[in-house]
């Protein structure tokens, strides 16, 4: 099993009620992890996927991903919501998880649809989303997610 999610990248109780809000926390937060030093490209690589399609999919489940140069390597965090975000999403379900993905643009071909793929997956799988929505521990989170990948 891979450790591509450590429990320093699980957030709980995230207050964010809209998208906006979601995706400036985890530019935020991407910082403060390490993986860019350039909030402001990753906050817009970020919200330029999104103008091009919702990642909210569903059962309450979005897929936030950015490609960038100022990425330094590919990277999850996991943020569950306090209460419902509003979000676009295929079953017009509000946002209680996101998975968010973030990949160096210069890796952006096979690890990117590797990773989304494989996460594409596990949402499809009724058992991981419960799973995950049941557990408000950030190590059993990391290890349910890191399940998934095999990058």
């Amino acid at each position: 099993m891979l450790d591509i999610v450590k429990p320093s990248q699980v957030y709980l109780d995230n207050p964010a009620t809209n998208v906006d809000e979601v995706l400036e926390f985890l530019a935020k937060k991407a910082v403060e992890l390490g993986i860019t030093e350039d909030e402001a490209a990753v906050l817009a690589a970020f919200k330029a996927r999104e103008a091009e399609g919702t990642t909210g999919m569903m059962a309450g489940f979005a897929i936030p991903h950015c490609k960038s140069l100022a990425v330094n390597g590919a990277s999850v965090i996991v943020v569950k919501f306090a209460s419902d975000v509003e979000w676009k999403s295929m079953d017009d379900v509000p946002v209680r998880v996101a998975i968010a993905l973030l990949v160096p643009d210069n890796k952006a071909g096979t690890t990117y649809l590797r990773m989304l793929s494989q996460l594409a997956v596990m949402l499809m799988q009724e058992e991981f989303r419960e799973r995950v929505l049941a557990t408000n521990d950030p190590e059993e989170l990391a290890a349910i997610v890191n399940e998934g990948f095999e990058i």
